[in-house]
């Protein structure tokens, strides 16, 4: 049986630590005990936080991915422990996201990425996203243009171009994710940016790069030469 941590030394108790030398003092085990709050008769929080981190092979990006459902096969966590770690990944995630969207100028695919991966680096199935541009190459606007399955999503040039005119964005850029972790792209994903570019030379539109996120890593098509 493990010990409980309200039988620890108070000062190596993670809610104390915290308290005491701030957040950065304390492991990814610790903050999620933390988050989990109690045990159970026979794990503390800790143990019940580094079994969770297990379960997502250690990875803070792989627990993100983790349903309420999936989170809840570790015995002693239950429906409200889910809900809060996952109230908890998602705060994270709109920080990242509300952080990306502050009218950003783009230089390079990097930049974009910084934009995008908040949005689709978790995601388990594909979405097909936007960035509406001025002449300066600073995002006025994002959109979703469509979702999809594990293997893909369609696009309808059209309605790219329609909230392009919309926003009179002077240029785009669009973004899609591979949930298969592959970053190349596919003859679909090929066509579908020579459409997209094409339609945008009749309107004096740019097309400047199409990104295919596929968790931390990226393809650019510019980069590559391929646009």
């Amino acid at each position: 049986m493990s010990m409980k941590i309200t039988d620890w030394a108070v000062e190596d108790r993670p809610r104390e630590r915290l308290w005491n030398k701030g957040p950065a003092s304390l492991s990814d085990a610790e903050l999620l005990a933390i988050l989990i709050g109690s045990g159970t008769r026979n794990n503390s929080a800790l143990d019940l936080a580094r079994e969770l981190l297990a379960l997502a092979g250690n990875s803070l990006g792989q627990l993100g991915r983790l349903s309420t459902g999936e989170i809840r096969k570790i015995k002693g966590m239950g429906e409200a422990k889910a809900v809060t770690i996952a109230a908890a990944l998602e705060l994270g995630r709109r920080r990242k996201i509300a952080e990306a969207s502050e009218n950003p100028q783009i230089r390079s695919s990097a930049d974009v990425f910084g934009i995008v991966s908040p949005l689709m680096e978790d995601l388990t199935h594909e979405e097909f996203w936007i960035l509406f541009l001025n002449r300066a190459n600073r995002v006025t606007g994002r959109m979703k243009i469509s979702q999809g399955g594990v293997s893909g999503t369609v696009t309808d040039v059209r309605i790219v171009m329609k909230k392009a005119i919309e926003t009179l964005a002077s240029g785009l850029v669009i973004c899609h994710n591979h949930p298969s972790g592959n970053t190349s792209p596919s003859d679909s994903d090929i066509r579908i940016t020579q459409k997209i570019k094409e339609a945008g030379a009749l309107m004096d539109i740019q097309l400047l790069d199409h990104l295919i996120v596929a968790g931390k890593d990226y393809y650019s098509f510019a980069d590559n030469g391929a646009l």
